[in-house]
């Protein structure tokens, strides 16, 4: 199985585009800044047809220590989430599109 990084988007952009490799990664670098600094400030990403980012807080809980039972506290955190949409879920399970065609 491969992975799909950076350097693989900005070729494809470069490919179908037709950007200069230098103003694709750019491109690439400009469009996943935008996000990161959109969900840095505690606000959903939803790209359509594709899913929705989502920042949620957590409380303070109790956890326990598998190895020995002990309780452990748990401090509140900030946690990305990831919702993907009808289409995307479809599309994965080889499905028909839901009817519409977007989420």
């Amino acid at each position: 199985m491969n992975t799909l990084t950076r350097a693989n988007l900005a070729e494809a952009i470069y490919t179908q585009v037709g950007l200069s490799r230098n103003e694709s990664a750019a491109l690439l670098e400009t469009v996943l800044e935008r996000i990161a600094a959109t969900l840095e400030a505690g606000e959903a990403v939803k790209i359509s047809a594709f899913g929705t980012f989502l920042v949620r807080q957590k409380g303070q809980r109790v956890g326990r220590n598998p190895k020995t039972g002990v309780e452990v506290p748990i401090l509140p955190r900030k946690v990305l989430s990831f919702r993907p949409s009808q289409v995307l879920k479809a599309r994965i399970n080889g499905q028909p599109l839901p009817r519409g065609g977007q989420e």
